[in-house]
């Protein structure tokens, strides 16, 4: 519990250090629902919690492995409390800066899990005895940490990359989108002409901006495909999985919207694409990303794979 309560100040210190950027940027928008969708994970886990942390029992851990992980514990922890602590301080100088930001962050996931590492009990969760990689997942220090992936790790993508790193990303993006859009509408026989990231139409110019480009989608998807990730899924090679879908729906949704954009303005004009349709479409790529996301999550579950298996045994069968 007082590895719960520091965790909660230096969660207040970091969600006043995001608001610049929540406010500012729009593709951090999303920011706004962090502490919220935090606070509901925690409460959500609470008695799945408080279990864990009545674990009895020898760590199944070997002596050796357990070593280990505790000294891995223990670097993430320093590492992470050296970058708390200077972002703090590089907060104090030059104010809210988006390198300041990220390293706050970094540094509060490594501080946050290394103190729940240390905090939890030193037993066993499940009451029969695991060995191997399954003594990992019954060892309740790493389940306790396990549980708090999300409300640890979420606040350094809800904080803006550095600059450097946004850029390239967004030109990666931005090419890639630039070079599919020309390549179909040349292949339908609608076309146009390419001078970097300008395409030239019959009926004006369209600029790929970097708004254009999926950055903001992405980090939006990303937001959504963590957070359903963590409620609905119980293991962590399943969450990856949604997170790497997640991504993967950012940029096909986009893409889909930069080529209905591209074919507005070749019908009506370069200014037809201005204002709310830009906008509005810019939002209908979260939202298909959700809806696709959520169209998978039936493909995680146990029952699915069990019905799809019975459903062959029954075809293979044949008529009784």
């Amino acid at each position: 519990m007082a590895a719960l309560a520091v965790a909660l100040v230096f969660v207040v210190f970091l969600t006043v250090d995001q608001l610049h950027w929540w406010q500012l940027k729009p593709d951090y928008a999303f920011g706004w629902l962090v502490p919220v969708f935090v606070i509901y994970i925690v409460v959500e886990r609470w008695p799945t919690l408080r279990s864990v942390l009545r674990a009895g029992g020898p760590s199944p851990l070997s002596p050796a492995l357990r070593g280990m992980v505790s000294l891995a514990a223990g670097l993430v922890f320093a590492t992470g409390l050296f970058l708390f602590l200077f972002g703090a301080f590089y907060r104090a100088g030059f104010g809210a800066t988006q390198p300041g930001s990220l390293t706050l962050a970094l540094g509060f996931a490594g501080v946050l899990l290394g103190m729940i590492y240390f905090n939890a009990p030193d037993g066993s969760v499940g009451g029969k005895p695991a060995s191997g990689a399954w003594a990992l997942g019954a060892d309740a220090r790493l389940r306790v940490v396990g549980l708090f992936l999300f409300p640890a790790l979420i606040w350094i993508l809800s904080a803006p990359l550095v600059s450097a790193v946004e850029n390239a990303v967004s030109l990666f993006l931005l090419r890639k989108v630039v070079i599919v859009v020309f390549a179909v509408f040349n292949f339908l026989g609608y076309p146009m002409i390419q001078e970097g990231n300008v395409l030239i139409l019959p009926e004006g110019r369209v600029g790929v901006v970097d708004a254009c480009s999926g950055i903001r989608s992405l980090t939006g998807c990303l937001f959504a495909g963590a957070f359903l990730a963590a409620v609905y899924l119980d293991r962590l090679w399943k969450k990856i999985l949604l997170i790497a879908a997640a991504v993967g729906f950012a940029f096909f949704a986009n893409l889909l919207r930069s080529l209905f954009l591209t074919a507005w303005a070749y019908a009506y004009g370069s200014g037809a694409i201005e204002g709310p349709i830009h906008d509005w479409t810019g939002l209908a790529v979260l939202g298909v990303t959700v809806v696709g996301l959520f169209g998978l999550l039936p493909l995680f579950k146990p029952t699915t794979w069990r019905w799809l298996r019975s459903g062959r045994a029954a075809v293979a069968a044949g008529p009784a």
